[in-house]
């Protein structure tokens, strides 16, 4: 089984591309706290990974993730080898993403829209409305 659950912080805002075959791609560095160093400047040791995420976790990625974003991710490890433009050949091992989750609290969450704030998305229909109900009528 190849399963990989971290979490931790974004390192870098997510990088968008697309694909010859026209897939959304987002690469994305995170960092996980392992613990505390036994040093006098008191620094966090982490591990660095590097994620990717495809098509709408992409653009999930995309419109709601960016530097410092406290996230959870779920996928696998995945391995694969290149030539770079010197010729040498290198090799990259990175955290490919089949779910990825908050992990802090929407309002500690810079610059992130809540959709149902939008005054422009609002519907007009009859039946809309929201009628307000004091604590008191609530039966529990």
């Amino acid at each position: 089984m190849n399963k990989v659950i971290l979490t931790g912080n974004l390192t870098r805002d997510p990088e968008i591309r697309t694909t010859a075959t026209d897939k959304t791609v987002a690469t994305m560095g995170l960092a996980v706290r392992r613990g505390w160093k036994k040093t006098d400047d008191n620094q966090p040791d982490a591990d660095f990974f590097n994620i990717v995420a495809w098509e709408k976790l992409a653009e999930f990625c995309r419109n709601y993730l960016m530097k410092g974003s406290k996230i959870i991710v779920e996928g696998r490890l995945q391995t694969r080898s290149y030539e770079a433009k010197d010729g040498t050949k290198r090799t990259v091992t990175e955290v490919v993403a089949n779910e990825i989750e908050f992990a802090s609290s929407k309002s500690s969450r810079p610059n992130i829209v809540d959709f149902d704030d939008r005054s422009e998305k609002k519907s007009s229909a009859p039946g809309n409305e929201l009628e307000h109900v004091d604590d008191v009528d609530i039966p529990f």
